[in-house]
């Protein structure tokens, strides 16, 4: 499938999965209708589609996060409504971090804020909804930005990784995590199988959703792989830009600093 694969960050705009649509307008409002009837199974869908690595993926992620046991370290999670992954960081600070989890979809939100409550988390976390694009957050304000498994769900991806510059302190990390191109040439046949065929038909028998997971399978294989990923980073300003294939490249986390 790599040939339905766009070459630069910029060519997402108008992509919803294979489909081209209008504009980044039309987009996002097809893909914020896809989360709201997502949201209360997204984690379960998670679990099941990616054979439960998608916690292994994050796990990694956090490792590479490695917030501070002090008080006082501050990091934005975008796109991570459900708190996922904001919440394993403010475990592994020794619930010392102070995360803002920011989403564009209330219902996603009110899943992981619900969440954070459960399990005594919400005076660490800030649940606040939001665009990527235009974050409404002040400069310099964060010492990490992470992102996992949503901005390829952004239509202007090169207007997030910038948003993602100006509001990290300088120092910063930007850590995204997110699926990408498979490396590996027996995997990669497998893996277009159980994409295309196994994950719909468990969206229509969990989530009773064919169509959202037709689109977030398709969003997948239009996403940029991991070279021309870290060029937009690049383009964004970050230095010292590298990316760690995960699982032969079903999933990789890009890295860049303000410096």
């Amino acid at each position: 499938m790599s040939e339905s694969r766009v070459g630069s960050a910029e060519s997402m705009e108008t992509s919803y999965g294979f489909e081209t649509v209008s504009g980044r307008d039309e987009k996002q409002a097809r893909v914020n209708e896809v989360f709201h009837r997502v949201a209360e199974r997204y984690d379960i869908m998670n679990d099941l589609m990616s054979g439960g690595m998608h916690r292994l993926w994050k796990d990694a992620l956090v490792n590479m996060v490695a917030p501070s046991k002090r008080p006082g370290w501050r990091f934005l999670d975008v796109a991570g409504g459900t708190g996922d992954v904001a919440m394993r960081i403010v475990e592994a600070s020794n619930r010392q971090a102070e995360g803002t989890v920011l989403d564009i979809n209330g219902s996603m939100l009110a899943v992981g804020a619900e969440r954070a409550r459960k399990k005594g988390l919400d005076e660490h976390l800030l649940f606040v909804e939001g665009n990527a694009e235009d974050l409404k957050l002040p400069a310099e304000s964060f010492d990490a930005y992470t992102i996992a498994f949503g901005i390829r769900n952004v239509p202007r991806i090169d207007m997030a990784l910038s948003e993602a510059y100006r509001v990290l302190k300088p120092g910063g990390r930007f850590l995204c995590l997110e699926f990408s191109e498979v490396e590996l040439p027996v995997l990669d046949k497998i893996y277009d199988l159980w994409s295309f065929k196994a994950i719909p038909a468990i969206g229509q028998a969990v989530a009773k959703d064919r169509d959202s997971y037709e689109y977030l399978v398709e969003s997948i294989r239009r996403f940029p792989n991991q070279v021309n990923f870290a060029s937009a980073i690049r383009k964004a300003g970050f230095d010292r830009v590298t990316y760690r294939n995960l699982t032969g490249g079903i999933a990789a986390i890009h890295s860049g600093w303000k410096l």
